[in-house]
């Protein structure tokens, strides 16, 4: 699995939408937001307007359980539009497969029997993805899945956590 954050914007602007509610000038909102930020129920909203984008390159099986939270949007490697376009190699599992399976999926590939290979692709074929994400939900995916048993959660969540600006917000 592989992540890495391309971009991180909105932690002025949402500095700014403190200080409207506070009635308080911007520049005594940082710690204000330090305070908020652990505070669920509406009360660290601003962080809605804390925007990271974020490329991963992970299994189908952590798509299936990562497509379950809200992301503002996503694009990813196109499957349908990519796999027939080159023979697959041990490299674009994340676990080893079988030397049977990679060359019958190549023969597959090689007939361009689309169906088929989607039907036998396993599980540990990487997709590569886009995502924009709010540090919100970031803080909802932090809460649920830093336990979690599936071992891409916690690299996802180091990952991610070790490359933004304020690592405190998600966690505390």
């Amino acid at each position: 699995m592989e992540v890495k954050v391309h971009r991180e914007a909105g932690y002025e602007e949402a500095l700014f939408g403190i200080s409207l509610n506070k009635n308080q000038p911007i520049e005594k909102m940082g710690a204000v937001a330090e305070r908020l930020a652990p505070m669920d129920g509406g009360h660290n909203k601003f962080l809605e307007s804390m925007m990271i984008w974020v490329e991963v390159d992970a299994p189908r099986y952590f798509w299936q359980q990562a497509d379950t939270y809200r992301i503002a949007t996503k694009q990813s490697q196109s499957t349908m539009h990519t796999i027939l376009k080159r023979k697959l190699t041990k490299d674009d599992f994340s676990t080893s497969i079988p030397w049977y399976t990679l060359l019958r999926l190549n023969r597959l590939i090689k007939k361009k029997d689309f169906d088929q290979l989607k039907a036998e692709l396993p599980e540990s074929f990487k997709q590569k993805r886009m995502w924009c994400i709010s540090y919100k939900t970031l803080r909802n995916i932090y809460k649920q899945r830093k336990n979690h048993k599936l071992k891409e959660w916690s690299r996802f969540l180091d990952e991610i956590l070790n490359q933004i600006e304020h690592p405190d917000f998600i966690t505390k």
